[in-house]
Formats: structure tokens, C-alpha cells, sequence
């Protein structure tokens, strides 16, 4: 209650200021409400000292009196309500509690004018408004308006001209971020206003717990232009921003936050580049990461403990060793002790890289420092070691892991098992395996597979064997290459019947075995065991699986390699039922066989096995044989009109085997005349384009180095008589006749032209051969120095054998 003890200046108005129970006066009330919330303001703010009763005059200052013609307003700018000057108050005023005791009296404290006093008068003394008290002031006005015009209003109604300094502890006590948003807009338009980086990161804290981060993103932008336009930096308010932005896992908003302050030119901190580098790496972008952590090292900004904590694992993880190596190096010359974690990213990217010396090396100094090596770091390192084929190693780290405590794991017992028996170290291997059962894990198909493919192809049945029965008795279903390698070793064992069960084994798991059954047979094939391949074979037709026409056509060259003519003949029937074509090759070395036979009962079989083949060359033979009159024409075009059938471009060096076969089979049985219309017609086809050679008057020549022994005699025979008869046609001699034969075939011409009386006469010379030219040539461009040594080797000539 305030009391009026004297009369009123200078007008005598007299004014009793009395409670009025049915009237509430606008000065009592707004006295009362305004004391009371700047009090409790104050106790729970931490910018404000204690306020005792002398200070509460100077929060009356917006105490509002009717405007009524007993009332007059004094304001601190000695101005009356009614316009005239008041300088001062004259009359004493006392401040009475509830209880009607006295809080104080003195002079009247006058009101302030809106935004001109930054003071008030007690008395005729000027007083500074407080700080707290026009923290306090704003805040009520804040919380009571909240926003828009109203709000702009009566802060603009204040009687008193704030400061930047109390807008940014305004913004201390006010949680809201719309309200905080408005203060700070109005602030804006003051002409008292200066951009701050305090009051922009009390505004970034409010917007960031309401999650407000479209809102934050548009203050951050005109924060940038308030530094650029001002020239000041707000350098804890950009870093506030990135920081927020990136641990709400805004990605693309701290970024571009980030790149317009390094546009701006500004400092960005070590936490704001930590911060948004784990971001990056969250978010799976490592490259991006280094990037910014490359801006850093630009920037010469100081890296902490937590960035190479952070980077260093990351490069040592994307593959980039030698940068995280050097950040290692770096880290420790600064005095920073590494965790266990970068000696462990450390300790496995360098074995994954195969630098296992640095990878060993990092391990040795991590237990220098006294870290302990953990399960999956002994891990890592046994895998280098075992993939990089240091078995020796990868050994010791396994003893010194089962030492330190640690049971290995499935996967690991895997891999050093699998390891050593595809190096061939069986015994290490199996024991291994024996200890990962005792451990109680089962071994995967993988690791049977892998022992018992490494056993057979070892040699070793009775070991494969028994890895196989275990296999199986687990319930484990074996692999294909598994069956594979252990049939083939069978097969070559000669374990017929061994095979045959595990064949059958097969194909009851569902395997399809047609072709695991033909590459057994095809191994008994290549052994030259035919009888074991005969026998497989039965099996296999009487248990309905089927082989390819190849492997039947190997094993009936295999049967007539060894004169199994009987069990061939079947054979080639089986090819020939099965739509498969017996070509002219197959026909000319079962031709072959009969020319070499020499027994009556195997001729028959051959004759049976050569009409077996159904091919058209048979029917030539056989017509060959006939007479005219059952062949209605002339040998000579019978046999231009069979080789006419030939297609040269796909069977051309076939039809010269056959021709080869053919005359020694003609010569044998007598039949030159035959035999020397199929040479003629041989020749008129260019089956031998190069065995006759006129050179003019000088040299005549035949070579029939490429021929057979029938086909040489054949040969010689028609083409001196051809020489005759062209001799005496032209009537032309040459100076000189050659036959080329080759030292296969001398003695068996020489024979024949002495039991003519031939007039030729054999050289002791021979044919030089292709690399006597060459050297004969390279001696005539380059003769050597020492006359002595191309004495005594000298060239061969270049003169061919003459007859």
C-alpha cells in the first residue's frame, strides 16, 4: 500500500492512494504483480543480485494512473502528463506492507517516457535502470505476449532503451523458440541492435531442443549475412550449427552449413570437423569423410585425440594404409596414446593387405603398451598369416591364442584346418580336426571336402575313405567335387567295385552321375586298362546310366589298340545305333588294323567291325573289288566319282590318310592296276600338290617322303611311266630325275627299281632339312673367322637325292 503523507506538487492536488476493495487501481495492481514477478525472477536467475527494499523503487516504472483531471504524471524528462514542466516531487511518499507497516518513504520515484529515459529520478537523483531488471521486464513482456504485433507493441511500450546484453539473457530464461525468435526479430529492427555470437547461439540452443531445424537452417543464413554484412565472425554460432545439424543426422544440411562458412572464410572448430566426419562415416561415406578431414589438415586445424581416434581406423578400413600408418606416427610423436581400437584396425588391415611384417610389428608394439590382444585380433592375424601361406605363423599365434585363454571358433578351426591340408600338411591338419570335434563343433561339408579331396589326391584310400564314412555317418551330404576326387582315386586304384558302390551312393543323394560314371570310365581308359574300363562299362549299362558317344569311340580305339576285336565290335555298334557318324578316320583305322592283321579269325572280325561302320567308303571298298559288269563302269570312274563325294575343305587331310591306308591295303592284295587309278585320281584332286614337280628342262622331281609304303611305290611307279610318256610326246629330256624319298622309304624303292634293272643310281647325299638351309644360308651371309672351323664342318649341299 502506498501512503501520501503530504500534498501533491505543484498543482495541490490532493490524492489519497488508498485500497479500494470494489476497485482495482491500475498503479496498486501493476506495483503489486510487477514487485512480485521480478522478485521471483531474480531468485531463480543467475544474471541478478540480491534485491533488497531500498532497490524495489526502481521496478515501479510502469505503473499506470488514470488520466483523469485529479491526476497528474511526472515523467524523468520533466515533462507533465498535461505537458508542463515538474521538475521534481515535493512531497514524500511511503511504502506500506500488508500489515501497514512502513517499507520505505522518500521522494516519489517518477515515471520513465518509452523508449527516451534510460534512468529514473528518486527524488532529484538519477538511477540507472538495472540489468536484471530490465531482463526481468522483457521477459514478462515476452511471456505474456508471445508473439506478433501485440508482442512488437509493448516492447516497444518499454520504459527503458535495452541493450543487446539484455536481449541475450532475455533469451537465457526463455525456452520457447518461437518467442525467442520474435525478441530476436524485434531486436533486428532497433537501430541499439548488434549482431552477437552469444545471443545466435542462445538461439541455435532453444531451436535445437524443439528440433526446429528448417528454422535453425534459416537463422544460420541470416547470420551469414549479418557477418558478412557487419564484418564480424560468430565463430561458437557456425560451429553450434554444424554440430547440431550433424548429430540430428541432417546430412545435407550440416554440409552445406559447412561449406558456406569455409566460403565465408570463417574457422570451423576440431569438434565440428569430428563430428561431421563420423556423420559421414555413419552414413557409409568414407571418401566423403577424408575430404572434409583433407579441409581440416588445409584449414591447420589442430587435430585431437578424438580425430585420430576417429581417422585413423577409417583410412586403415577404406584401403588408404599408408595415410593412416602416417596419422599413426603422427599421433604418437604428439604425445597422444592410441587406443586398443586403432591398434586393432591397424593390426587387421594391414594382414587383410598382406603387409604382414607392419601388421606383426603394430602387434608387437600394441603389447608394449600393455594392451592385450583380443579374440578377433587373433583372429584376423591367423587368417593373414594361413591365406598368405605362412603356416609356420599362423601356427604359433594359434598356440598362443589357446594360451592366452581364448577358444577358437568355428569359422577359425575351419580355415587353419583347410589351410594346411591344401598345402599339404595332412598330419597338422587332421589333428587340427580331431581337436575342433573334440570341441564339440561339427565339421562343415567344406572341411570333409576339403581333407578328403586332399587325401585322395595324395593317394592316400584308406585315410579318404574313412573321412568319407564319418562324412556320411554325421549326416553330412558330400559335394560333387567330393564325390569326384574320391572316384577318380578309386579309378585309379583300380577299385572297381569300391567305386561302383560309392557311385550308387551318389546318385541316391540325388546327384545326377552320368558324368562322374564317363570320367571314371575315361580314366580306366587312359591307363590303358581296358579290361577294367570294359567291366565299368557293363556296370554302368546295368544301372541304367549312360555314357557319351566320345568315351565310346576312345574305348573302341582302345579295344583295336589291343586287339580286343570282339568286345570292339559292340562298341561301335552302340556309337553307330546312337545316331552318331562314323567318319572317314574311324573307317581308315579299322582299315589300318587289317592291313597289319595277319591272323584269318581277326580278319573276320575286322571285316565285321569295317561293315559295322556303315560308311560309305565301305561300299566303295566293296565295289572296288567287283567287276565291271556288277559296277555297270569302268574302275577309273568309279573311283573319280567316290572321291568326287569327298568334301576336300572339311576332310581333306582324312581323305589323304584314307588314299595312304587304301594303297598299301591294294598293294597288298595285288591289285596295282586299282591301285593305280586310285594314286591318279588322288593326285588329279590335289590330294599331293606338291609330290611331282617340273622344273623345266632341268629337274623332274617326285617326293613321296609323306607317303606310305604302298602309296611311295604306287607312285613312283605311274609317275616314271607318266615321265616316259611325256619324254617321248614332247620329245624333251631333263637333265635330271629326282625321287625324294626320305630314309624311311630308300630301301624299299631301291628294291623295287633294281628288279627292273633301273638306270637310276643312289647319291650318298641326303635331303638337307630345313634348318641345314638355314644354317647354309646364315654361313654364306656371316662366314665365320677361323677358315679352320668352316673346314671341318662344312655346308651340306643343296642337291637332293638323285636316282
Amino acid at each position: 500500500m502506498i501512503r501520501r503523507v503530504k500534498k501533491l506538487c505543484p498543482r495541490n492536488l490532493y490524492l489519497s492512494l488508498t485500497k479500494n476493495p470494489n476497485f482495482r487501481y491500475p498503479f496498486h495492481s501493476n506495483f503489486i504483480h510487477h514487485l512480485d514477478f521480478n522478485h521471483k525472477l531474480i531468485k531463480n536467475t543467475s544474471f541478478s543480485s540480491r534485491l533488497d527494499y531500498g532497490e524495489t523503487q526502481n521496478f515501479v516504472k510502469d505503473a499506470i494512473f488514470f488520466r483523469k483531471p485529479n491526476y497528474v504524471r511526472s515523467y524523468c524528462s520533466e515533462k507533465s502528463g498535461d505537458g508542463e514542466k515538474c521538475n521534481e516531487w515535493t512531497e514524500e511518499i511511503e511504502y506500506l506492507d500488508e500489515s501497514g507497516s512502513v517499507i520505505y518513504t522518500g521522494k516519489g520515484i517518477r515515471s520513465v517516457e518509452p523508449g527516451f529515459d534510460d534512468h529514473v529520478m528518486v527524488g532529484g537523483i538519477k538511477k540507472p535502470f538495472l540489468n536484471a531488471s530490465a531482463v526481468a521486464k522483457i521477459v514478462e513482456v515476452v511471456n505474456r505476449w508471445k508473439w506478433g504485433p501485440e508482442l512488437e507493441t509493448q516492447l516497444d511500450k518499454l520504459q527503458f532503451v535495452p541493450k543487446m546484453v539484455h536481449i541475450t539473457q532475455a533469451l537465457k530464461v526463455i525456452n520457447d523458440s518461437d518467442t525467442s525468435l520474435s525478441l530476436f526479430r524485434w531486436a533486428k529492427r532497433q537501430s541499439w541492435y548488434v549482431p552477437g555470437d552469444e545471443c545466435y547461439v542462445m538461439l541455435f540452443d532453444v531451436l535445437n531442443e524443439s528440433r526446429d531445424f528448417d528454422g535453425m537452417l534459416s537463422l544460420f543464413d541470416e547470420m551469414v549475412h549479418d557477418s558478412s554484412k557487419n564484418g564480424i565472425s560468430l565463430f561458437s554460432a557456425y560451429n553450434r550449427v554444424i554440430q547440431y545439424l550433424a548429430k540430428a543426422d541432417k546430412l545435407e544440411m550440416s554440409y552445406c552449413c559447412f561449406k558456406k562458412v569455409l566460403d565465408s572464410d570463417c574457422k570451423i572448430d576440431t569438434q565440428s570437423y569430428n563430428v561431421l566426419m563420423t556423420l559421414f562415416l555413419n552414413k557409409g561415406l568414407p571418401y566423403k569423410a577424408f575430404e572434409i578431414y583433407e579441409s581440416m589438415e588445409k584449414g591447420e586445424c589442430s587435430l585431437d585425440g578424438s580425430t585420430y581416434e576417429l581417422m585413423i581406423p577409417s583410412l586403415a578400413k577404406s584401403g588408404r594404409l599408408d595415410a593412416a600408418i602416417k596419422l599413426f606416427q603422427e599421433m604418437k610423436e604428439r604425445n597422444f596414446r592410441p587406443s586398443f581400437n586403432i591398434f586393432a584396425s591397424l593390426v587387421d588391415s594391414m594382414g587383410k593387405a598382406g603387409r604382414l611384417d607392419t601388421s606383426m610389428k603394430v602387434y608387437m608394439e600394441m603389447q608394449g603398451c600393455g594392451h592385450r590382444p583380443s579374440a578377433p585380433m587373433y583372429v584376423s592375424l591367423i587368417e593373414s598369416y594361413a591365406k598368405a601361406g605362412k603356416l609356420d605363423t599362423a601356427l604359433r599365434l594359434w598356440d598362443e591364442m589357446r594360451i592366452a585363454g581364448f577358444r577358437p571358433n568355428f569359422g577359425l578351426f575351419t580355415m587353419i584346418i583347410e589351410s594346411h591340408a591344401k598345402s599339404g600338411k595332412l598330419d597338422i591338419a587332421m589333428s587340427i580336426f580331431t581337436d575342433m570335434e573334440r570341441a564339440g563343433f561339427l565339421p562343415t561339408p567344406s572341411t570333409y571336402s576339403c581333407l578328403l579331396e586332399m587325401h585322395a589326391s595324395s593317394g592316400q584310400v584308406d585315410s579318404a575313405m574313412k573321412l568319407y564314412n564319418s562324412m556320411t555317418s554325421a549326416g553330412l551330404r558330400p559335394g560333387l567335387s567330393t564325390y569326384t576326387a574320391l572316384l577318380t582315386l578309386l579309378a585309379k586304384r583300380k577299385l572297381v567295385d569300391v567305386a561302383a558302390k560309392i557311385l550308387l551312393e551318389m546318385k541316391t543323394m540325388g546327384y545326377s552321375v552320368d558324368v562322374s560314371a564317363s570320367d571314371v570310365l575315361m580314366v580306366y581308359i587312359k591307363d590303358g586298362s581296358v579290361d577294367h574300363a570294359l567291366r565299368w562299362l557293363r556296370f554302368m549299362g546295368s544301372s541304367g546310366i549312360r555314357t557319351n558317344n566320345f568315351i565310346v569311340r576312345q574305348l573302341f580305339e582302345s579295344c583295336m589298340k589291343n586287339a580286343l576285336y570282339e568286345s570292339a565290335k559292340p562298341l561301335l555298334e552302340t556309337y553307330v545305333e546312337s545316331a552318331a557318324k562314323v567318319d572317314l578316320v574311324l573307317y581308315t583305322s579299322v582299315l589300318a588294323h587289317l592291313v597289319r592283321c595277319q591272323d584269318e579269325q581277326n580278319e573276320r572280325h575286322l571285316m565285321a567291325i569295317l561293315s559295322a561302320t556303315k560308311h560309305k567308303a565301305h561300299a566303295f571298298l566293296c565295289g572296288l573289288f567287283t567287276g565291271p559288269e556288277q559296277r555297270k563302269q569302268p574302275v577309273l570312274s568309279f573311283v573319280r566319282e567316290f572321291f568326287q563325294g569327298i568334301d576336300y575343305e572339311l576332310e581333306e587331310g582324312a581323305a589323304r590318310y584314307f588314299v595312304n591306308v587304301l594303297l598299301n591295303y591294294l598293294v597288298l592284295m595285288g591289285q596295282i592296276n586299282r591301285a593305280r587309278c586310285i594314286w591318279k585320281v588322288a593326285y588329279e584332286n590335289k590330294l599331293f600338290p606338291k609330290a611331282i614337280v617340273f622344273d623345266q628342262h632341268i629337274a623332274w622331281s617326285l617326293d613321296v617322303r609323306n607317303l606310305s609304303v604302298g602309296a611311295a611305290l604306287i607312285a613312283v611307279m605311274h609317275t616314271l611311266h607318266r615321265f616316259r610318256k611325256r619324254m617321248l610326246y614332247y620329245g624333251v629330256v631333263p637333265r635330271r630325275i629326282k625321287l625324294v624319298t626320305g630314309p624311311t622309304l630308300k630301301i624299299v624303292i631301291a628294291q623295287m627299281l633294281s628288279s627292273v634293272e633301273s638306270p637310276f643310281e643312289f647319291l650318298l647325299n641326303e635331303i638337307p632339312s630345313r634348318a641345314d638351309i638355314l644354317m647354309h644360308k646364315m654361313n654364306i651371309l656371316f662366314p665365320c673367322s677361323a677358315p679352320e672351323l668352316r673346314s671341318l664342318s662344312p655346308p651340306k649341299p643343296l642337291i637332293g637325292k638323285a636316282m
